[in-house]
């Protein structure tokens, strides 16, 4: 009974720090593939895992062909994001600046598309970062958003 408890709260604990599941919200295709999927820009949406009353919009690039419906294509580094308010801010644990809040896979191995969190104290603002990562060479592409921690009304 008991390692069942700490399994259970291990679980949780492993939940609560995992980055959020997406949901996604809406594509466009950018190129017609004959074969294969279309490359697109698909958005997608998650909330914080660990700041309840915050959303973020990721959008970012796919791509098609037989490579990419294979699973087997690198997807570019272009992202975009924008983060806000929707509800009451209240955070659930301890924050952790840089925390990865948000990822997926842009290639077979080695890139990764993510989103950080940072927490701007004296300006009582959260900021996400967007932006990709490879083991040898990462991108220095990448876009903000800011969320000021405000009463909500």
């Amino acid at each position: 009974m008991r390692a069942r408890m700490l399994a259970a709260a291990a679980a949780l604990t492993w939940a609560a720090a995992s980055p959020a599941p997406a949901e996604e919200i809406g594509e466009v295709t950018t190129a017609f593939k004959i074969l294969g999927a279309n490359h697109r820009i698909v958005i997608e949406a998650f909330d914080d895992p660990k700041v309840e009353g915050v959303s973020c919009y990721v959008s970012r690039a796919r791509t098609g062909g037989i490579s990419g419906s294979l699973g087997l294509a690198e997807d570019t580094s272009d992202a975009s994001i924008a983060c806000r308010q929707v509800g009451p801010i209240r955070f659930r644990s301890e924050l952790e600046d840089g925390e990865e809040v948000f990822g997926r896979r842009a290639s077979v191995m080695f890139k990764r598309i993510q989103v950080v969190r940072f927490f701007d104290e004296a300006r009582n603002v959260l900021v996400y970062l967007t932006y990709s990562d490879k083991l040898i060479d990462g991108s220095p592409q990448n876009a903000i958003s800011a969320v000021a921690v405000a009463p909500w009304s």
